[in-house]
């Protein structure tokens, strides 16, 4: 079974405040910042203890947009100042606790952060937008992480879609980034599109090209 859950720390904190003056605060405020983000933490630490004692999830699905298309939010050295040892404490007591599997949703840039992706215990980064340059990433921290995306949910989730885009960008993402430590989907990550029938025709060219490249093996 898995749990999922929204928003993340950094969300949290944009939520409670506005984007301008969460970025703004990591300069102006930092120690009010590392108590905002310790409070954040006790919670979910309490959520995760209840969710692991009732429901005893075997996989998490964790939400927390790090980044925009480009770049990520805020540096990858202030990233480790302030999130790192948090999600090190929180991932840390899901995978003490029964989870063995981790997926952390960022449908972003957010290569720069990868290393502490891996320091924190993510099996699977979820939502790698192709700015983020996957080939490298693969070669890279392939064995250490897994990277699931490849297709930006705009390229194919917009009006006037076609079946024959999306079947063309499944086989791209599939043909350029390999069987090894990758997982073809939409970036966006959840189980809907914004457009009526994306999410299920993607779906069934995934379904599709897995069926025909483990052909090729065999």
């Amino acid at each position: 079974m898995a749990a999922f859950l929204a928003p993340g720390l950094f969300e949290r904190l944009h939520y409670l405040m506005g984007m301008e003056d969460a970025l703004i605060n990591f300069y102006e405020e930092p120690e009010h910042m590392h108590d905002l983000i310790r409070y954040q933490t006790d919670w979910e630490m309490q959520y995760a203890q209840m969710l692991c004692e009732n429901l005893h999830p075997d996989a998490l699905y964790h939400h927390d947009d790090w980044g925009s298309q480009l770049s990520t939010f805020i540096s990858p050295e202030m990233f480790e100042e302030f999130l790192l040892e948090p999600y090190k404490e929180l991932y840390g007591f899901y995978k003490s606790h029964g989870v063995e599997l981790i997926v952390h949703h960022s449908d972003s840039y957010a290569a720069t952060l990868v290393p502490y992706m891996i320091e924190m215990g993510v099996d699977i980064w979820q939502g790698v937008m192709t700015s983020n340059n996957l080939p490298e990433l693969l070669k890279r921290y392939g064995g250490k992480i897994s990277f699931m995306g490849g297709i930006d949910s705009a390229s194919v989730d917009h009006p006037g879609w076609t079946r024959e885009e999306v079947h063309r960008e499944v086989w791209r993402a599939c043909s350029e980034y390999g069987k090894h430590y990758f997982i073809p989907g939409a970036s966006q990550g959840s189980p809907f599109s914004t457009f009526e029938g994306v999410y299920e025709a993607l779906t069934e060219e995934i379904d599709m090209a897995g069926r025909e490249l483990f052909r090729q093996i065999g």
